[in-house]
């Protein structure tokens, strides 16, 4: 039987969330969608869709989806659907797990790849994050979890963008792709989204395109012009609109915010040694692991004619052999961490000294 997709979303608080989850519950789209909402014990959001006192935690909707609330854990959950699904008890295509505001989305995801039952019936297509554009500045600058949620993301919803100027949102997005630069970014409307732009985007597919914005990956040692969408490194000189704080108690000094979520990229065209990249990516994970959120590379490796892909959520990592490299290709390892006050020097001296 072929595995089940599923998409976590997560996301501020006001985000559009909600939206999107009635969307996907109410709309004849035709996709037998199970919804699991992670409740931990908050107001119900959804009183007018779910019927809050029902003893069943399973309720059918009008569309063919299902809805089930969690009140225990995630894993009984997905088990008892699976079961329910191989028995012929429940019909649907791919799983959809909302988690509250405030909830850090990686135990969640790295339940699907300690879990060996899970793993069998289920396979974590992305994580998606729901951004507020007109609150966003201030969440990200007051709650961690919020930038872990960037952090994390495959895919970042910004709604709300009509609330604020062009400016405003471009400062944002400048600010959201230095935490994260695997992760698309795109303005929706009242978490209005086509339900391709949800569903099997592969975000955690071992597959060979790393996906960063080329512009991301350019010397950083000149600025650019930001109207061109280029990257500068937000050094402690940054004084984009995103970042500095509105405290009236500043006194008319900057005060200069500079996230804890952030990106690097590590680029060689010399190769790895296997077993000293193995011995150093372990010791980082070890120590590091609860701090790195994601993190991805293609890599050209001593030995093998073929790419090796890696990638990992904490302090779980996997890798794979992608294709063989082609006969005019540039063989360049690439990789992308993004992590909480990760020590960039470092992983990139370690990094380095694994090459052949």
């Amino acid at each position: 039987m072929s595995l089940t997709p599923t998409t976590i979303l997560t996301g501020f608080l006001g985000s559009g969330k909600t939206t999107l989850l009635k969307r996907v519950l109410q709309e004849a789209h035709g996709q037998k969608i199970a919804v699991i909402e992670n409740e931990f014990g908050e107001e119900n959001i959804d009183n007018d869709i779910l019927v809050s006192d029902t003893k069943e935690q399973i309720i059918q909707m009008s569309n063919g989806c299902i809805c089930c609330t969690i009140r225990e854990d995630l894993r009984t959950t997905l088990r008892d659907l699976a079961e329910k699904k191989r028995k012929g008890e429940l019909d649907f295509e791919r799983v959809v797990i909302e988690t509250t505001g405030l909830a850090d989305p990686g135990p969640v995801a790295q339940t699907f790849f300690m879990d060996d039952e899970i793993a069998e019936s289920f396979l974590l297509d992305s994580i998606l994050t729901l951004v507020d554009a007109k609150h966003a500045a201030q969440q990200l600058n007051d709650r961690q979890e919020a930038r872990r949620q960037v952090g994390f993301a495959d895919q970042i919803f910004i709604s709300k963008t009509d609330l604020v100027s062009a400016e405003e949102t471009a400062a944002l997005m400048h600010r959201l792709k230095h935490m994260n630069p695997r992760a698309p970014q795109k303005a929706v409307h009242f978490g209005e989204v086509a339900l391709s732009e949800v569903f099997d985007l592969r975000g955690f597919n071992l597959n060979t395109k790393l996906e960063i914005d080329p512009d991301f990956l350019k010397d950083d040692a000149h600025d650019h012009d930001h109207a061109h969408g280029d990257d500068h490194e937000h050094g402690e000189h940054c004084d984009h609109p995103s970042h500095a704080h509105a405290d009236a108690q500043d006194h008319g000094h900057h005060h200069h915010h500079d996230d804890d979520v952030k990106s690097f990229v590590f680029r060689s065209d010399r190769a790895f040694d296997p077993a000293k990249l193995e011995d150093f990516l372990g010791a980082i994970v070890n120590i590091y692991g609860p701090r790195m959120l994601r993190y991805k590379g293609v890599l050209h490796m001593k030995g093998t004619e073929r790419k090796v892909i890696f990638q990992g959520v904490h302090q779980l990592m996997g890798s794979d052999l992608g294709p063989a490299w082609g006969p005019d290709e540039a063989r360049i390892s690439k990789m992308v961490f993004i992590g909480l006050d990760l020590p960039k020097d470092i992983f990139l001296q370690g990094l380095e000294q694994s090459l052949v």
